[in-house]
């Protein structure tokens, strides 16, 4: 059982490398490191730690970083206890996204032990709120692998981008209708992020980037829509309800009707009732 000082929550998530905690804790910690990045929030009170740039203090809102290799420890600032939550990365995860031209990656280090950055702080929310939710969901959705790596990337991306030695490539010029076109294919079992990418010749986070200033959507946004939309078509129609959730991509009639309820404001058999054809709409 774990003691009434110290509670430790641990996510899984799909990719190799990468997991999350969330903690809350009294606990002073050693002098320690770790093999891997980490990058997370402090949500309660505050927490002082050496670093790799001296002693640092990091409060509420504040995003917290780790290279592998540094050494660190802990302990509570102004109170008896704080909650953080991490993502923590495998070095080859951060190169991939830091370099993923197939070039030699140098070493990649995150400059700033805390680091004040709104933008950066509602993307890594996006992230924990992914992890947590994946790994508690006894049933994934078909979709559910593509909006957590579009979270991961962008994540990865600002950090990366802001506040490491990576060097930024260029925001090359490419076609992202493509992609629209493969998401739109592709309902029952969605590419991912790095396959779209690689097929027009972007990183995962320029085509983030180039996808919502062409469409205003990300590619996982962008596809549940189209979810809706060939939802409702097929529903018009008439057929079984659990049938159509299964062509089009959801994981059970449960997932259609939420999402369904959510684009439209109605729920599918709502649709059938009053769209579908007469034997439907009599039902």
């Amino acid at each position: 059982m774990p003691s009434v000082d110290h509670v430790c929550r641990i996510f899984g998530s799909p990719w190799a490398g990468v997991f999350g905690t969330d903690i809350e804790s009294a606990r002073h910690y050693d002098r320690h490191w770790h093999a891997t990045y980490g990058f997370g929030l402090m949500e309660r009170g505050g927490h002082r730690s050496l670093s790799g740039r001296g002693i640092v203090d990091a409060t509420v809102g504040e995003i917290i970083t780790t290279n592998p290799g540094e050494v660190h420890d802990g302990r509570p600032l102004g109170g008896t206890s704080r909650r953080w939550r991490m993502v923590y990365l495998d070095p080859d995860v951060v190169e991939s996204i830091a370099n993923e031209s197939g070039a030699a990656s140098a070493d990649v280090r995150i400059t700033r032990p805390v680091i004040q950055s709104a933008a950066l702080a509602s993307a890594l929310r996006q992230i924990l709120q992914w992890l947590e939710h994946w790994s508690s969901a006894r049933k994934p959705g078909a979709d559910a692998a593509l909006r957590g790596e579009e979270a991961l990337v962008r994540a990865c991306g600002r950090l990366l981008s802001a506040h490491s030695t990576a060097r930024p490539s260029p925001d090359l010029d490419s076609d992202v209708a493509e992609v629209r076109e493969r998401l739109a294919d592709d309902l029952v079992h969605p590419p991912s992020l790095a396959e779209l990418a690689q097929a027009i010749g972007l990183s995962r986070y320029q085509l983030l980037r180039r996808f919502e200033r062409a469409y205003g959507l990300t590619p996982y946004e962008w596809q549940r829509q189209v979810r809706a939309e060939r939802a409702r078509a097929l529903v018009s129609r008439g057929g079984d309800l659990a049938q159509i959730a299964l062509e089009c991509g959801f994981a059970d009639q449960s997932h259609m009707t939420r999402a369904f309820s959510a684009h439209f404001g109605f729920t599918p058999g709502a649709c059938a009732a009053s769209l579908g054809p007469p034997r439907a709409r009599r039902a």
